[in-house]
């Protein structure tokens, strides 16, 4: 306003009400090719409503009133869809009153505005290419990633189950019912609780493990006086490099009661070795305490070499100036470390060691291929070491399903784990440390 004279508002409050009908401010604005196009889209919404979108959102709230002619779960998927598209199509709004508005005010200033559709998208290419390059990339998230997410929230306020499996009968909306199911109803509550206490035990004790363990091997093998350090690496990264479904299954024939190579070979091994230990066999996959205990030791073995290429990374990057300086202050080499070392490390691998977390928290691989969640039956289709996500996927295989159930479930782990990462996140400032980089 200091370099131009303000001219009035009528432009932009006038282009801006006309643009109540998309297309019209733009014309108003002579930018005719742009109105043109904000009409075409709003000419495409019209044509979207009357042909799908008013029915499919009516049949997302209905989810049908006729058994074998309706099918509730097409209704879904369909309302969803156009829930998601009448989305786009408000946004498109907005962005079409923004603009009429915006030029308009440029023409109250006085300001020469682009009227050719030539001159538009030189001007759209020239001041908004990060728009134009990511706008693809969310309106593919909106399908690939909302779409299913929102399925899965409205599927958890349903009572979808074998009994309410569409065609034959409908699905109905029954609000927080399976919520309240979990934490209310005795049997569920039980079964709920259980797995979820142990879903924190195995993430717990299998993160920290795998972390410490990285930690440490990353540190010895990265002390100067350690021969043959490329070697060495290469042996740790073995874990990693072998496809972890291979792993898993030849671990899980190794931790066989009756003929493993853990009861039947290492364990006499070491009784011949060290008389005194008097080891016997162990109950590795018959027995919940053992099979939990195996899990987490094979998640160690599992997740370490990641920890360890990225705490050797950071180590090899720390200038060996700080060290030099502590050792003449005197600190010894636990104060080096602490202050020196596990800050750095903790600095540049705070938000990989929240993933970590997440990841074994959803680790539904090893649980199910080492011994089906197994063993036992603790109610609910579920056995005594299965996780949250792994019951997820008995609550949807088994002989009586429970969609909605499994939903709600599938609901609160995201919930939760999205909690963690964002407290982890901005407790550590992981993505504040990225300008002192």
């Amino acid at each position: 306003m200091n370099e131009k004279q303000h001219l009035g508002t009528k432009h932009s409050r006038k282009a801006g009400l006309l643009s109540i009908i998309p297309g019209l401010g733009q014309m108003y604005n002579k930018q005719i090719g742009k109105g043109i196009i904000f009409l075409a889209i709003f000419a495409l919404f019209i044509l979207f409503s009357v042909t799908f979108g008013v029915q499919a959102i009516a049949g997302l709230i209905t989810l049908g009133t006729e058994a074998g002619r309706d099918h509730s779960m097409f209704m879904m998927v369909e309302g969803t869809l156009a829930l998601i598209l009448y989305g786009i199509f408000l946004i498109a709004y907005g962005i079409n009153i923004y603009d009429a508005f915006s030029v308009g005010r440029l023409r109250d200033y006085g300001i020469k505005t682009a009227t050719s559709l030539k001159e538009n998208f030189s001007n759209a290419w020239e001041h908004g290419f990060p728009y134009l390059l990511t706008m693809p990339a969310y309106i593919l998230m909106a399908f690939v990633i909302i779409f299913p997410v929102l399925v899965t929230i409205f599927m958890a306020f349903t009572n979808y189950d074998l009994y309410h499996t569409p065609p034959a009968s409908l699905i109905d909306w029954v609000g927080f019912e399976n919520f309240f199911k979990l934490f209310t109803q005795a049997s569920w509550r039980q079964t709920f609780f259980d797995i979820l206490g142990w879903t924190f035990i195995w993430t717990i004790f299998a993160t920290i493990f795998s972390i410490v363990l990285g930690i440490t091997v990353a540190i010895v093998s990265n002390q100067s006086f350690i021969k043959g350090k490329r070697f060495f690496r290469i042996i740790f990264l073995l874990p990693w490099a072998v496809p972890a479904f291979i792993t898993i299954m030849t671990f899980s024939n190794m931790f066989n009661d009756s003929v493993g190579a853990i009861n039947t070979q290492v364990i006499p091994f070491f009784n011949n070795m060290l008389p005194f230990l008097e080891l016997t066999s162990l109950p590795w996959k018959t027995d919940p305490f053992w099979t939990k205990v195996a899990v987490i030791m094979i998640q160690t073995w599992l997740g370490f070499p990641y920890i360890f290429v990225m705490v050797t990374g950071v180590l090899q990057s720390i200038p060996g100036d700080l060290y030099e300086a502590a050792n003449i202050d005197g600190a010894s080499g636990w104060q080096q470390f602490r202050k020196i070392t596990l800050p750095m490390i903790l600095f540049a691998t705070a938000p990989v060691l929240i993933t970590q977390f997440t990841f074994n928290f959803n680790n539904f691989s090893l649980i199910y291929l080492f011994n089906a969640g197994g063993p036992g039956n603790i109610g609910g289709g579920a056995g005594s070491t299965d996780i949250l996500i792994s019951w997820i996927y008995k609550l949807t295989t088994s002989g009586t399903p429970q969609y909605a159930v499994a939903a709600a479930v599938t609901l609160l782990i995201s919930s939760f784990t999205i909690l963690v990462a964002y407290i982890g996140f901005k407790r550590s400032n992981a993505f504040g440390n990225e300008d002192m980089m």
